[in-house]
């Protein structure tokens, strides 16, 4: 009986003894978990800002594209429209002669 009873003491007062070092460690532990949550969502924001900013540069770069093959495409109608003018220009120089 008395080594049961010292038993459930000893036990109590090791629960007591230990309890608050559980705590603050379990504390710490959830601390250390949300802190790599939090740095895992930065780093995620951080890598769709990235992909984000690489998409908006590579739509500007395309626009200037076609905005650059637009300008050749009216440059070269532009040339040819003159051509044309100029053979008409000709020909009708010719038959007035």
């Amino acid at each position: 009986m008395k080594r049961q009873f010292f038993t459930a003491l000893f036990l109590t007062v090791a629960t007591v003894a230990v309890a608050p070092s559980a705590s603050a460690a379990e504390s710490k532990a959830v601390e250390n978990i949300q802190a790599t949550r939090l740095e895992h969502l930065d780093t995620q924001t951080k890598s769709i800002k990235d992909i984000q900013a690489t998409r908006l540069e590579f739509l500007d770069n395309q626009s200037k594209a076609v905005d650059d093959i637009q300008a050749t495409r009216l440059e070269f109608l532009n040339n040819q429209t003159k051509a044309v003018n100029d053979i008409q220009a000709t020909r009708l120089e010719h038959l007035d002669t």
